[in-house]
């Protein structure tokens, strides 16, 4: 776990770098493009998430396990169909988008925005095809108990980004579309070197191609039946953040005061032209502990979920499950606080810069803060979705995401009249919330998750390990959240606005913040910092 955590987070961080970078050449609002942008890149950042984090690799990794265990010899064999069926389906899929994409530039004559849309979107569909190649890869080289790899490509899309945004991208500073363009093509390459780097692992691990469609068809099958229930499972927080991007481009305008004229023109937009940046922006920031968290934590302990789930040891699966839930909630339910409390000064510090405005830098400060209310959600899915995986339960997650992305779609509809952009962001957080709770709900009826997995002990629900953890880190946090917010107070007052400024008070929040936690923790008696997931 620590090697894949320390690439993730080094991903994470160069994630950032991107980001700022891209802040600082667009802004939010200024001429559309940020916003053009980012719908563009939800359908290949979806399937990142999807096949790179998600549901390609969790319905293929127990079953190369599997297949591994049983017959080594033949694991080569269905690694190389799979990759050549995945290639098939993806180039098929692709060049339909490709069409559809050339007939929505025909229809959209005239119309600059929606043709920067489509434009961008045709350049960066091919990703689609490396990351899911790519997805494959890495959950053979899981199944090989091999992490840094998977871990570290991601670093690979991000620093092909910083170059261009950095040192190309600005000499085209007085044509933005121009800008856009050329982080698009740098999207499709990083996706490239991400399969091709996994690729040459692989050899080194003795891949040899075996392509055998009729050996390996029932397989194959079984993975495809378990691929569309997982991808449900797996995306609903990637949907539902496209759900929001869908709901704010539908109903921005570039003045919020304009009439809607496709809904008889007495109703006004709610929403400003930026929004769908904000979003992005703050997706960014609150993905950053979730990806070092809840990601991570998922990914390592899933093979050895999938390992007691096959082999019928029901306790050991159960301590594991247990395990990586209160490793979890240990790290996440301080996370959740302490982005809330920083969520001004962080977004000051990182994007408030070249074209991204004051105004800019307040709009998605508070979207940062709504979405942060449900970084211990967001954190906890990822690992009981794929407890629920690897005990062969893919419908559980499946049927209550499609409930939980309805509700996120209706909420989202309302949320925006009452609480403007910022109801964006709260309501897909309260979905995360009570998709968590119901999964939750679900996995102690199944397994007695608060009875540490034995029914005998179930009157013991307060001496239950993952409570202790729930109530002890909450007591923690509550501790260092108002030591937070009085330091925060006085240093507003005594620092001023600069970068300089900005970086001293977000060093020393952080510091003290994660100080007060772990002392507070420590005298209660935790003893999660020393457990892992792996």
């Amino acid at each position: 776990m620590k090697i894949t955590a320390f690439w993730t987070l080094i991903s994470r961080l160069l994630g950032m770098v991107r980001d700022v970078a891209t802040a600082a050449l667009f802004g939010l609002a200024e001429n559309g493009v940020m916003d053009a942008f980012v719908v563009a890149f939800r359908v290949p950042n979806i399937f990142r998430r999807l096949f790179g984090e998600g549901a390609l690799s969790a319905s293929t990794l127990p079953v190369i396990t599997a297949k591994k265990e049983a017959d080594p010899l033949s694991i080569w064999q269905l690694v190389s169909t799979l990759l050549g069926y995945v290639f098939v389906a993806m180039t098929v899929l692709t060049l339909m988008a490709e069409i559809f994409c050339g007939l929505l530039w025909y229809w959209a004559d005239g119309l600059a925005e929606y043709q920067l849309v489509v434009g961008l979107s045709a350049v960066m569909l091919p990703y689609l095809l490396f990351i899911s190649m790519a997805s494959v890869a890495s959950a053979t080289l899981h199944a090989f108990n091999h992490f840094s790899t998977p871990a570290f490509v991601p670093i690979l899309l991000n620093v092909i980004w910083i170059v261009v945004a950095v040192g190309i991208a600005p000499y085209w500073k007085d044509n933005p579309t121009a800008q856009a363009y050329l982080i698009a093509v740098a999207v499709l390459l990083g996706g490239f070197l991400q399969l091709a780097a996994q690729l040459l692992v692989l050899k080194r691990f003795g891949m040899r191609w075996q392509w055998d469609w009729h050996a390996s068809r029932v397989t194959i099958h079984r993975i495809v039946r378990q691929l569309v229930p997982m991808a449900v499972g797996l995306a609903i927080l990637p949907i539902n953040t496209l759900v929001d991007t869908a709901v704010a481009w539908i109903f921005s305008a570039q003045q919020q005061a304009t009439p809607i004229s496709w809904l008889g023109g007495n109703i006004f937009y709610p929403l400003q032209d930026g929004t769908v940046a904000a979003i992005y922006f703050a997706e960014r920031l609150y993905q950053f502990p979730v990806g070092l968290l809840g990601v991570v934590i998922g990914v390592v302990a899933f093979p050895a979920l999938s390992r007691h789930a096959n082999s019928g040891d029901q306790g050991q699966f159960v301590k594991k499950m247990i395990q990586a839930l209160r490793t979890n909630l240990f790290l996440a339910i301080p996370a959740t606080a302490g982005l809330i409390l920083l969520a001004g000064p962080i977004t000051n510090l990182l994007f408030r810069h070249g074209a991204f405005t004051e105004t800019d830098t307040l709009r998605t400060s508070q979207m940062v803060a709504a979405y942060a209310c449900g970084i211990w959600a967001y954190s906890t899915l990822p690992v009981l979705i794929r407890g629920f995986y690897a005990a062969e339960d893919s419908q559980t997650p499946f049927r209550l995401g499609l409930t939980i992305v309805v509700f996120n779609g209706v909420i989202d509809l309302a949320c925006i009249w009452l609480l403007g952009e910022t109801g964006l962001a709260y309501a897909s957080a309260g979905a995360a919330a009570l998709l968590a709770m119901l999964l939750i709900r679900k996995a102690n009826r199944q397994w007695k998750l608060f009875s540490d997995g034995m029914p005998q002990v179930q009157n013991r629900f307060w001496k239950n390990t993952l409570v202790i953890t729930l109530l002890r880190s909450s007591l923690a946090t509550a501790t260092m959240y108002a030591g937070g917010y009085l330091l925060l107070r006085q240093m507003s007052i005594s620092t001023p606005r600069s970068f300089i400024g900005d970086f001293f008070t977000v060093g020393v929040l952080l510091v003290c913040c994660v100080g007060i936690y772990l002392l507070v923790s420590l005298l209660l008696g935790a003893r999660e910092w020393r457990e892992h997931a792996s």
